[in-house]
Parts: structure tokens; C-alpha cells; sequence
């Protein structure tokens, strides 16, 4: 039995377990929306949501406390000096991205310099909801399962740009269906209105009927011979 045990342990142990759900925080607060599984989304979100009202407070104290929970000053957006990300990755409609210029390497390739995580979710994510008391994140289905085990993927993603999974690029089957009904439905209307609007051509005057010419029978020939 699980009597006054929280959370879900999600077949991993302890230390995957917590790094899992650190790396899922973390790539949130960088891109601002995640593709998950339905259980990983349920797990990590009370973690992200408290780790949103700590930062919130701006102080030092606040600032160390998300530090040790992240694991440590995490650098981040060190994938903007990627080559293969898609350009509509570097445009984020949550937050303005560093410039990629900002990111050093040494001459072996590790990370030299970089943006701080801690200091990005302290200076551009709380501030975003200090009047708000909660609710931070929301997750999104969206109808797509995952190959191989069939779990359900949804979207988790930070809340105040309210346009749902489009976002991502992806919108779902349903949706589609609805907006080509929606535009059928429109191009019809617009049609009934352009022919209600055209002019009706007056019709012909009637040809009156020509009278019909009196037929004259042919004079019957006598053919009634005197009989011999």
C-alpha cells in the first residue's frame, strides 16, 4: 500500500528519479514549453510550480534555494550555438533569448561561459506571475502517442501566451477538421451573397401567336360518271 506516500516513483529510483524531473524543470524555463509523457508532465509540475513562488521573492536566500534544487548553477541555452536547431526554435514567445555570442567555449570544446539558469528563472520567469498567486503551468494533450510503449505525449508549457499547442508547431487532427468545415462553411455563405447580389435578367416580351391561315380543302373531283 501507498498510505501518506507522495508522488510517483515512475520505475526509476531515487537519483534518476530526481534528475529526470531536474533536466524536464530546466529545459522548461529555457524554451519555455516541453513535449513529455502525460505521467513525467504530472510529476515535474508541483516541483516547477514551487520552484516558480521561491524565485518569485527576488532575494538571496530565494536565489540559493532554487540553486540547490536545480542541483547547482546550471548553464543554459548553451543549444543556441547549435547548428541543426530550426530557426523557429530561436524565436520564443515566453521570453527574449540571450544572444548566442554570450556562450564561450575553451579550446576543448567544454562550456567556458554561459547564461545562469538560476539567474534567468529569477530575472525573466517569476517576474512574469508576481501577481499571480498560482497555476504557473499547464499541460496540453496532444492526441499523439509515443512509438513503442503508446504513451500518451502532451505538451507542458508556461502559462500567459494563450494559444494552446499551436505553439509547437503542431495542431491536432481535430482541429484541422474544424477549420476546414469552418472554411467550407464560409466560401458557401460568400457565394449565396455574390448571387444574391447579381442583377436578374429581365426575360424576352412573349412572341404573340400568329394565327394559323385558313386551310382551303381542295374542291372534291366528281368522280361520279354517268353509267352507260
Amino acid at each position: 500500500m501507498r498510505h501518506r506516500v507522495y508522488g510517483k516513483k515512475l520505475s526509476r529510483t531515487p537519483a534518476h528519479r530526481q534528475a529526470m524531473l531536474r533536466n524536464l524543470a530546466a529545459g522548461l524555463f529555457e524554451h519555455g514549453q516541453i513535449q513529455t509523457t502525460l505521467p513525467k508532465a504530472k510529476a515535474v509540475q508541483p516541483f516547477i510550480e514551487r520552484l516558480i513562488s521561491i524565485a518569485k521573492r527576488g532575494d538571496l536566500h530565494s536565489r540559493r534555494i532554487v540553486q540547490s534544487r536545480l542541483g547547482g548553477d546550471r548553464k543554459a541555452f548553451v543549444w543556441l550555438t547549435e547548428d541543426r536547431v530550426p530557426a523557429s526554435k530561436r524565436d520564443n514567445p515566453f521570453f527574449d533569448l540571450p544572444d548566442a555570442d554570450e556562450i564561450k567555449f575553451n579550446r576543448y570544446g567544454e562550456v567556458k561561459k554561459a547564461p545562469s539558469l538560476v539567474k534567468h528563472i529569477v530575472e525573466n520567469v517569476a517576474p512574469r506571475y508576481k501577481d499571480r498567486p498560482g497555476g504557473y503551468t499547464r499541460i496540453v494533450k496532444l492526441g499523439v502517442c509515443r512509438l513503442g510503449d503508446g504513451g500518451d505525449r502532451v505538451l507542458l508549457q508556461l502559462v500567459g501566451e494563450e494559444e494552446g499547442p499551436e505553439l509547437g508547431g503542431q495542431l491536432s487532427r481535430r482541429r484541422e477538421k474544424a477549420d476546414r468545415r469552418t472554411a467550407f462553411a464560409a466560401g458557401l455563405r460568400k457565394q449565396d451573397a455574390v448571387e444574391e447580389e447579381k442583377p436578374v435578367a429581365e426575360a424576352p416580351p412573349a412572341e404573340e401567336p400568329v394565327a394559323d391561315a385558313p386551310v382551303e380543302e381542295p374542291e372534291a373531283e366528281e368522280t361520279e360518271k354517268s353509267e352507260d
